[in-house]
């Protein structure tokens, strides 16, 4: 006799969990009733190294294969649950090609970008991906089957090159004001020529360093405080200035260069707008984690200064700010512009920190 569960046998993870869930609750009922074509469907997919998951009837249920689960994170088991409920928070995005393959178009979609959570964080990922549909014995959609890779990393790298490339346009238009303005400080504030030279020299040789640190890309863990210190050398500011404090904290290479980029811009923007164009005006630099959530606080406020005001056109930098920051901490970023000066707060959890 022929075993109605041939489909399910193996050593797959997922096949066992199939077999192990109830599915009279279900409108598929038992998996030895299954009709064929699902059977067969669930088979190859169980077979496959490539991630794969099932959605099968009017309640979307879910099936998938081993190489699928590291999409899912630490979400609830999905097999056996609506497709819609596993895929809630980013369901909007995805609905129309969910129903495409139902009515038996198939879609393939390269670097799809969507903001999932499934570690806890909202997070955005891009995958490439086919939903092509699944007939059953009389030739009618009866579900689709979902063929996907993740491709964030992918998707990181071209988008990091292009905000490398794009700072370093902009660090080189940047560098020549910076440059000037500190030149032109320093020979105005020197007694001498001979301690203009020094200063001037120091000055540019603490730029050099900043840039050196916001271009390595191997750098491993750096402190917080060591990312504000070096990145502040760039404009070379009286220390009275500056105001720093936190706990040591490390971050990995990903956002120690994006905090490292942010903390340049910010000083950069101050030297020539803000608080720190004026020999009264004050910054400080403040980190923390609290709460019960482990909030981790990154505040950058500026007193002392003229007005802060709003760029009248956004560029690279704001894009930095807004953008790029908050991505790369999974988190939220602010920025306030007002009578007494110029803040920004960076938060995340600190459990999405990176290191």
């Amino acid at each position: 006799m022929a075993d109605p569960l041939y489909f399910l046998r193996g050593e797959s993870l997922a096949a066992a969990q199939i077999l192990a869930f109830d599915w009279s609750q279900t409108d598929l009922g038992p998996p030895e009733k299954w009709p064929s074509a699902l059977k067969t469907a669930v088979s190859i997919m169980l077979a496959s190294h490539f991630p794969k998951a099932i959605v099968w009837g009017p309640g979307m249920l879910t099936i998938h294969n081993d190489a699928f689960r590291p999409i899912l994170g630490r979400k609830p088991l999905a097999i056996g649950r609506s497709f819609r409920d596993v895929w809630a928070e980013t369901w909007d995005g995805i609905s129309d090609i969910v129903a495409r393959a139902f009515n038996g178009e198939a879609t393939f979609i390269e670097n799809f970008p969507l903001v999932i959570n499934r570690h806890g964080y909202d997070e955005e990922a891009h995958f490439t991906f086919c939903y092509s549909p699944i007939r059953d014995e009389n030739g009618d959609v009866a579900g689709m089957m979902d063929t996907v890779i993740e491709v964030s990393q992918t998707v990181a790298t071209q988008r990091r090159m292009a905000v490398v490339n794009g700072e370093l346009a902009h660090r080189m238009k940047n560098m020549v004001t910076v440059i000037g303005a500190i030149a032109s400080q320093t020979l105005r504030n020197a007694n001498d020529l001979s301690e203009a030279q020094l200063a001037l020299q120091q000055r540019l040789t603490a730029l050099g360093h900043a840039q050196q640190l916001l271009t390595n890309s191997n750098v491993g863990t750096v402190k917080v405080r060591d990312i504000s210190s070096f990145a502040l050398e760039a404009v070379s500011v009286d220390p009275d200035q500056i105001d720093i404090d936190g706990p040591d904290m490390w971050l990995a290479e990903k956002q120690a260069l994006s905090l490292a980029l942010v903390i340049n811009e910010l000083a950069t923007n101050s030297f020539k707008y803000g608080a720190l164009s004026l020999r009264s005006g004050k910054v400080s630099i403040a980190w923390e984690v609290s709460g019960v959530d482990e909030e981790f606080s990154f505040l950058w406020k500026e007193s002392g200064g003229p007005p802060a005001e709003p760029p009248a056109r956004k560029g690279f930098g704001t894009t930095l700010l807004e953008r790029v920051a908050p991505l790369d901490f999974h988190g939220t970023a602010d920025l306030f512009y007002g009578a007494e000066g110029f803040r920004y707060d960076l938060r995340t959890s600190r459990k999405a920190l990176a290191g």
